[in-house]
C-alpha cells in the first residue's frame, strides 16, 4: 500500500484545457409531506477533472501519456494546476498578502495553515491548502505584510511558520496570499487511445481525483 506523491505537476499547458471543479455528495431523502431532507456526507468538496479534454494534437496525447507511465497510473499522487481555481484572489485579481485570512495570533503559536475561504452572506466553507506554489506566498499581520525573512512555508503542506522573533501577538490577524495546485491522482489505471478517432475528433478520458496529500 501506498500514499506516495510525486512533486511534479501535470503539465500546465493541458491542463489550461480541462473541464472540471468541485464535487459534493449529499443525501437527499424525499418525505411524505413533500419536503426533503438534506445531510452531506462529505465535509469538504472533492475536485474532478477530466485532463482528455485538454488534449488538442497527438504529441499533447503522448506528453500526457508519458506522464501517466511515470506516475504507475493511479499510484502516485501530482499536482494539478485548476484552470479556474489556483489562487488565493479570484481570477483577474491581484494576489495580495491580505486575501484570506488563516487565523489569530495568541503570541505563542508560530505555525499557521494556508486556507481559503468561500462565503457570501449565508454560508461559508473553508478549504485547506496543502500545495501552494513556492515562493508565491505572502503573509500579512495586523495588515502590515511580513518581510520574507520572517517566516517560511513549506510548499509540501502549506504550513506557515514564524520566526521566533515575529511570532503575531494576540489578537493580530493572520493573513496570506498565495497561488496552488491541487492534488491528484489518476483516477484510472488505463487510457485507452485508438489513434484514427482521436483524428477524428474524438479524444480520450483521463479522469483525475483530488486526493489527501
Amino acid at each position: 500500500m501506498t500514499t506516495a506523491f510525486h512533486d511534479i505537476r501535470f503539465p500546465l499547458r493541458l491542463s489550461l484545457g480541462t473541464s472540471g471543479g468541485p464535487v459534493r455528495r449529499t443525501d437527499i431523502v424525499n418525505l411524505s409531506n413533500g419536503r426533503e431532507c438534506r445531510n452531506s456526507r462529505w465535509r469538504d468538496a472533492r475536485r474532478s477533472y477530466d485532463a482528455g479534454s485538454g488534449i488538442r494534437s497527438v504529441d499533447d496525447l503522448y506528453e500526457v501519456l508519458a506522464f501517466f507511465e511515470a506516475r504507475n497510473g493511479q499510484l502516485y499522487g501530482f499536482r494539478f494546476r485548476d484552470p479556474v481555481d489556483h489562487a488565493s484572489a479570484p481570477p483577474g485579481v491581484p494576489v495580495t498578502a491580505l486575501d484570506q485570512r488563516i487565523g489569530t495570533g495568541d503570541g505563542t503559536t508560530p505555525r499557521f495553515a494556508l486556507a481559503k475561504t468561500y462565503a457570501d452572506a449565508a454560508g461559508q466553507s473553508v478549504r485547506a491548502i496543502a500545495k501552494p506554489v513556492a515562493g508565491s506566498v505572502t503573509v500579512a499581520v495586523h495588515g502590515a505584510v511580513v518581510p520574507t525573512g520572517d517566516f517560511s512555508c513549506d510548499p509540501a503542506t502549506g504550513i506557515i511558520l514564524f520566526a521566533a522573533h515575529a511570532v503575531p501577538s494576540s489578537g493580530a490577524a493572520v493573513t496570506a496570499g498565495f497561488a496552488f495546485d491541487v492534488p491528484v491522482r489518476f483516477d484510472t489505471d488505463r487510457i485507452d487511445v485508438i489513434l484514427s478517432a482521436f483524428q477524428a475528433g474524438r479524444i480520450p478520458s483521463i479522469p483525475l481525483v483530488e486526493i489527501l496529500p
